[in-house]
């Protein structure tokens, strides 16, 4: 087992008994037998497509299986095996409609002539020996760069599967998925030819977050600013973590009149700010204060628990019995709910007790996405000339459970009051609850939304630079980010598309970053890492 594509790998390198996610050593190995095997998927793929031969079904593929091997999203060896045999099978009939076409390719790759072991110990020990495709070159510094471009791709995916899922897709995400896997562990190219495939990848998550964000807006409406309760209501309750609006509006459909209130929990808070979701009148609250406390929450709250996607650790032997999953993805230690057939979960709710009492707690806000941030620029812009606002910080990213993340906390608190923060993704709930006023009707602390919603917090960057008729990197804005897995990789990249410099990020750097690309990334965007409070704010002050 060699995983280190999270912020929490042992010891700050790697990954190799155990994975500190909880993901095994079996599950690792099918992990990298399913990459392996994808990847010569892709290599017919990228082929045919020269020829105008696209193949949908390949396409999705694709990403799911990408999607599966990022941190926390699936440990279930069964489901592996699946997508294993599935791409395999898949190859071997595109290989086929290449030749109906008198197109005879064939391919002198390994992971395209790869031959299915006979069973799952087979695939393991088949896994074990590939290991990661991305982890071969002998040169560490390209080994570096194609980690980057695999752990990037893994964000893409999961961007691009949750904008399919509504019925949205572009076909260069899939190009470029197919491209970047065919050169990843098999094409000799130079350094520089090896970091424009980098950047090219955050090129194309920002057009995978621009499709969802168009996904999510087109279902759901723009988010409009919405004040959340962090407390409860009497009576029965569902709560729903992760990151899947569509579960999320399927079930609010299914518990309409049953007497279950839904509540949301990590990255489902901005949820509440969508129109078409808010308006259900059993939506209440999101429960819970910090999403690094989530295994302790979860063993407090009084009904079952639906899991959308990537967003929780081994589930612990209290609260197992209680947790439900959605999707094509999943985990092997709870039930998989199939095709929003909510039933069970339904059920399980009205058979646990609830909560008994009504609790109001306080109130966060939520919604401030690019439609309604946009909607008030005059104001902001009004502010900046007139003084008032001095500087904007974009604090958001992943959290983790390391106590070093309490830096974000702090750096919030600490922060002027003539400045602006934004935030977006889990990482807010680090200081999310935090009563920071505002500054002339416009709240100090903004919830941009999700992670994918980046796009929002970069959309109302390029707004701000054109109302002042200068460059991002010229705005009084500074981005300060954490990063825990894939998600925040294909991010970063897509800042760094957009050439956005002096980014700060922490709480540690990568250990897939060899000192060498670091260097390149400092001297070509000023990356830097976090050191502490008080000297980050005075030079973002400057």
């Amino acid at each position: 087992m060699f995983c280190n594509q999270c912020e929490q790998t042992s010891k700050g390198i790697a990954c190799t008994v155990v994975g500190a996610c909880g993901k095994s050593s079996e599950v690792a190995a099918l992990q990298d037998l399913l990459l392996y095997v994808t990847k010569g998927l892709s290599m017919y793929a990228h082929e045919a497509r020269k020829l105008n031969i696209v193949n949908d079904e390949v396409n999705h593929a694709t990403a799911e299986a990408l999607f599966m091997t990022l941190t926390n999203v699936n440990f279930d060896a069964d489901r592996f095996e699946e997508s294993i045999k599935k791409a395999v099978k898949l190859r071997t009939e595109l290989k086929g409609i290449l030749q109906n076409k008198g197109h005879n390719i064939s391919i002198d790759d390994e992971t395209a002539n790869y031959v299915l072991a006979s069973d799952m110990a087979g695939l393991i020990a088949d896994g074990e020996q590939v290991g990661l495709i991305a982890n071969r070159h002998p040169n560490e510094d390209i080994k570096s760069l194609q980690q980057i471009i695999v752990y990037g791709l893994r964000g893409v995916a999961a961007y691009a599967h949750h904008a399919e899922i509504l019925s949205h897709e572009d076909d260069r995400i899939y190009a470029y998925m197919h491209e970047a896997l065919t050169a990843v562990g098999t094409a000799e190219l130079e350094l520089d030819e090896w970091i424009a495939l980098v950047l090219k990848c955050g090129e194309i998550n920002l057009i995978a977050m621009e499709i969802l964000d168009k996904a999510n807006t087109d279902a759901y409406g723009h988010p409009v600013p919405t004040s959340v309760p962090l407390g409860h209501k009497k009576g029965k309750a569902i709560l729903v973590s992760g990151h899947d609006l569509k579960d999320l509006k399927d079930l609010l459909e299914a518990t309409q009149g049953t007497g279950i209130n839904i509540y949301t929990h990590g990255e489902m808070l901005p949820a509440h700010g969508y129109p078409e979701l808010k308006k259900y009148e059993h939506f209440y609250g999101n429960y819970g204060t910090a999403w690094h406390n989530q295994r302790r929450e979860f063993v407090d709250f009084p009904g079952p628990i639906l899991m959308t996607t990537n967003c929780i650790q081994k589930p612990r032997d209290s609260y197992m019995g209680t947790i439900f999953t959605t999707g094509p993805v999943g985990w092997n230690a709870v039930k998989h709910v199939p095709n929003g057939q909510f039933d069970e979960i339904i059920k399980t709710a009205l058979e646990m007790p609830g909560f008994t009492e009504d609790l109001e707690g306080i109130k966060v806000m939520c919604g401030f996405a690019h439609n309604a941030v946009l909607n008030v620029a005059d104001k902001i812009v009004a502010g900046v000339k007139a003084g008032d606002i001095k500087h904007f910080f974009l604090v958001g990213g992943c959290d983790g459970a390391k106590s070093s993340r309490n830096y974000y906390t702090e750096f919030v608190e600490q922060t002027p009051d003539d400045t602006i923060i934004m935030t977006l993704g889990c990482a807010k709930y680090r200081f999310y609850d935090k009563q920071l006023g505002d500054i002339g009707g416009i709240p100090r602390l903004l919830d941009v939304g999700q992670c994918n919603d980046a796009y929002s917090a970069v959309q109302i960057a390029l707004a701000l630079a054109d109302a002042f008729e200068c460059g991002v990197n010229e705005l009084p804005l500074t981005f300060n980010l954490s990063w825990y897995e894939q998600k925040a990789v294909s991010i970063l990249l897509s800042l760094f598309h957009l050439g956005i410099n002096n980014i700060r990020l922490g709480p540690t750097l990568p250990a897939f970053i060899t000192p060498n690309v670091l260097k390149v990334l400092v001297e070509n965007f000023n990356i830097q890492p976090n050191t502490t409070v008080e000297e980050d704010l005075r030079v973002m002050l400057g």
